[in-house]
């Protein structure tokens, strides 16, 4: 049985391909799944992918990562990046290993995207190269 990677993403990243296209590109995030699930079975691995845009559930999936044994989480948190206290203790007590993915830089962007709840807990971060993102993060989750 492959490992499982679970693909955590946050608020408005539902609206991928409509939202801001110009930031954040026009791949959906079925396009992105179905990049993922592709790329996961050359690498001997399985995707778990949700979304939600709601924090509560993104904590609990983080927990239920570790409690299925998997073996990485890509986690784009969207704008709870910025702000979540609740994600960033959630990623410090769980022991499954957490990738922060982030479609734009947000170092490039308004100054409150600079700050990172969800990198300052995470392994680490991978973003600013759009739908490829993931891809870079599942190669490192592999690797982990």
């Amino acid at each position: 049985m492959p490992a499982t990677v679970f693909v955590l993403n946050g608020p408005n990243l539902n609206l991928l391909g409509l939202r801001e296209p110009d930031i954040y590109g026009s791949d959906t995030l079925d396009d992105i799944a179905g990049m993922l699930e592709d790329r996961a079975r050359d690498l001997d691995l399985q995707i778990d992918l949700r979304q939600s845009n709601h924090e509560g559930h993104l904590v609990d999936w983080l927990h239920e990562a570790q409690a299925e044994g998997a073996k990485a989480v890509l986690l784009n948190a969207g704008a709870f990046t910025h702000t979540s206290i609740a994600l960033h203790d959630a990623i410090k007590a769980v022991k499954t290993p957490v990738i922060e993915v982030h479609l734009s830089n947000p170092h490039t962007r308004e100054d409150f995207r600079h700050i990172s709840y969800v990198g300052r807990a995470a392994r680490g971060t991978v973003a600013g190269f759009g739908a490829t993102s993931y891809l870079v993060a599942l190669e490192a989750a592999a690797r982990i």
